[in-house]
């Protein structure tokens, strides 16, 4: 069996339920497969959640040369959007970058395009991964809000009753 096309049933499973209902033996079942076939590919159901996590962000692909060309603004801007378009195709695959950092060949190809364009601009290198980091990370916060996963939004609250309810009315009434 191809690597390919476990991943890509697992990444079925993932957009067709939540990233929860994908375990080795439904995949098994959904490919008319043993676990032991994949095991053969993948040591657990995490490593196969960090290859469809990736899948998702082999559809990043960027015109590399037009982004250079465009200045790194441009490049970050674009990034961003293409990073949210495959997630909100993907609804369900938000909830696992809350989780983990993705680390997969496709994401680090993403990184570290951006970075080198703007570290090409001048940016100092720590910089540069804070300029990259910001906007990923406001991209996954809004792909959470789209997502399907059931995270619960307001299961942390701070405990306000010491601090004096009557100096933080804005975040009494958020929650």
């Amino acid at each position: 069996m191809r690597t390919d096309r476990i991943i890509d049933a697992a990444l079925a499973i993932v957009d067709d339920e939540c990233p929860d209902a994908l375990s080795m033996r439904v995949q098994a079942q959904r490919l008319d497969s043993g676990t032991a076939t994949l095991y053969r590919h993948f040591a657990n159901r995490g490593e196969l959640l960090a290859r469809v996590v990736d899948r998702v962000f082999s559809e990043v692909a960027a015109d590399a040369q037009r982004l250079d060309a465009s200045g790194w603004q441009e490049a970050c801007r674009v990034t961003a959007k293409m990073m949210f378009d495959a997630l909100r195709r993907h609804r369900n695959v938000a909830a696992l970058l809350v989780e983990r950092v993705p680390g997969g060949p496709n994401m680090m190809a993403i990184r570290e395009h951006v970075i080198s364009v703007l570290l090409d601009n001048g940016f100092a290198p720590e910089l540069a991964a804070r300029c990259y980091a910001t906007p990923a990370r406001y991209v996954l916060g809004f792909s959470i809000q789209l997502s399907d996963a059931g995270i619960e939004y307001g299961a942390v609250q701070p405990d306000l009753q010491y601090l004096g309810v009557d100096r933080y009315p804005a975040t009494v009434g958020a929650r």
